[in-house]
């Protein structure tokens, strides 16, 4: 059992056998010492979100997930394919699970599951990836004051504002918890 004020943003907890997904925590202080903590939630199954409140020290149920490491094998159009680089089993995930992932997916890339009990949760992305320009808008000259950036489309089809000096071809180092450029690995 955890208390709800230990809680934080992407932290997973069961209520009512539902796995609820942190979004937003808010701690509201009140008169004599009372608090409330708010939090805005997801249903990691279903995908809805809802916001509960409840009295400090109050506890819930805290959850241990597994991880495994996976390889990202194709996505079918459906559904999206990864092989347990042990046991070599296909796991196939819905794009709900991987809202906010998909964009940094390529192909044969080792990635970390969590799961649940045997029910895959989560992919769990590294802190950067290693992506292949493959457009990039034409760089101004005599444009080079105050930063310059444009905007490139890289092979995931993600779209993102980088140097003036990435070309299309290059392999770029995205950060995948913000999706920001940090730097040209390889022209």
């Amino acid at each position: 059992m955890a208390e709800v004020q230990t809680l934080r943003r992407g932290n997973i907890y069961e209520e009512d056998n539902q796995l609820w997904r942190v979004l937003d925590y808010q701690h509201i202080k009140m008169a004599r010492g009372g608090a409330t903590i708010r939090l805005k939630v997801r249903n990691v199954r279903t995908g809805a979100t809802v916001e509960k409140t409840y009295n400090s020290g109050a506890r819930v149920q805290d959850v241990r997930l597994d991880s495994r490491q996976v390889q990202y094998l194709y996505n079918d159009g459906q559904f999206y394919y990864f092989m347990d680089t042990d046991t070599f089993e296909q796991i196939a995930l819905p794009p709900e699970a991987l809202e906010g992932i998909v964009e940094y997916l390529v192909d044969n890339q080792v990635v970390t599951l969590l799961s649940y009990n045997g029910e895959p949760i989560e992919v769990s992305l590294p802190t950067t990836v290693d992506l292949k320009v493959v457009w990039a808008e034409a760089a101004v000259a005599g444009d080079t004051a105050n930063a310059p950036t444009k905007q490139v489309e890289l092979e995931t089809g993600l779209r993102m504002q980088v140097p003036m000096f990435v070309n299309e071809g290059d392999i770029i180092r995205v950060d995948t918890r913000d999706g920001s450029y940090v730097t040209r690995v390889q022209k």
